[in-house]
């Protein structure tokens, strides 16, 4: 039997998801070298310039043109306050916490995004998303403690973790409207290039950072523009698109157990069993946020081989994907 369109349209989000999660973990690794060579803002430039021309590339190949009016307050606010300012503050603060304080401080960031958008653009918390959202919490609040070190954290560096983890929440919830009138790759493409612009007085630091810096580096800062942020960015905007902002932030709990298993397999940093253990917590929890209940009915429905009803947050995806641009749903 074949999927139902509303069906498929979810089966494809939640893909796009995985390759968002997956990508922004490795980024995490990839900052490991970048970071030690480069001043956190000319990081930031250098990432964003990377980003901003292999997706200007992608637009032009695809004719794709500027955003409509009605998306520009999104892709401004989002711009600024996510792109530039949030990856700015995050290279800052992880030069003066450590790993796992950093880890701890941002991950408030999907319970603000759940807090705002459930004030500003109306999402709904079922009972799930804030179970699975509380689980997830415990396990990063696990996979930081046992990441710790002694006496590695200044409050300037936890400061610059907070103000990280809001200006995450309020990109993704001044994104969210601008999805409605533009396709993800404009929202991604043009955020992306108004983060670059904001930086740009790092220029000299940038400059001077590709004389002396070692090539693997420059290589890793490369990679952090192309994949964690122009690839995984327009991920993260298709999924967005087509669920709730709520969700999405929550998915992002991933991002710690991914970061533990890539740190073992790359970097051969073998975790304890505590930080494996809260690794476990948080891909439980997202799980749990990210089901959905399932009622008597449904269950004989299934068994007799009907196509169940489209649920409320199906047929929202369905239009969602009936509505997207053209240039989303060549």
């Amino acid at each position: 039997m074949n999927a139902s369109p509303a069906r498929r349209t979810e089966l494809l989000a939640a893909g796009a998801a995985v390759v968002t999660v997956v990508l922004w973990a490795s980024a995490f690794v990839s900052i490991r070298s970048a970071g030690a060579a480069y001043p956190p803002g000319a990081l930031a430039l250098g990432r964003l310039a990377s980003g901003t021309l292999a997706l200007g590339v992608l637009c032009a190949v695809r004719r794709v043109g500027w955003p409509p009016r009605a998306a520009w307050r999104g892709i401004l606010v989002s711009g600024v306050v996510w792109f530039g300012f949030y990856m700015v503050a995050l290279n800052w603060a992880e030069q003066r916490v450590d790993a796992g304080t950093a880890a701890l401080v941002v991950n408030i960031g999907p319970i603000l995004i759940a807090l705002l958008g459930n004030r500003l653009l109306g999402d709904p918390m079922p009972p799930r998303l804030l179970a699975g959202m509380a689980v997830s919490f415990a396990g990063a609040v696990t996979v930081g403690l046992s990441m710790s070190g002694d006496g590695g954290s200044s409050v300037l560096g936890v400061v610059m973790c907070l103000l990280a983890a809001v200006a995450y929440a309020a990109g993704v919830v001044a994104q969210k409207p601008a999805l409605g009138s533009a396709s993800p790759l404009q929202v991604t493409t043009f955020g992306c290039l108004v983060g670059t612009l904001g930086c740009l007085p790092f220029t000299g630091q940038l400059a001077r950072g590709l004389a002396d810096a070692p090539v693997s580096a420059t290589l890793n800062m490369v990679y952090l523009g192309v994949f964690p942020t122009a690839l995984a960015f327009t991920t993260w905007a298709y999924a967005l698109a087509r669920t709730t902002a709520s969700r999405m932030g929550a998915t992002t709990y991933a991002v710690p157990a991914l970061v533990v298993l890539m740190s073992w397999l790359l970097l051969g940093e073998v975790p304890g069993l505590l930080t494996l253990a809260g690794g476990l917590l948080c891909l439980a929890g997202v799980a749990v946020s990210r089901s959905r209940p399932r009622t008597r009915a449904d269950g004989e429905l299934r068994a007799r081989g009907a196509e169940l009803p489209a649920s409320p947050g199906e047929r929202r995806a369905e239009e969602a994907g009936s509505a997207a641009p053209p240039a989303e749903r060549d």
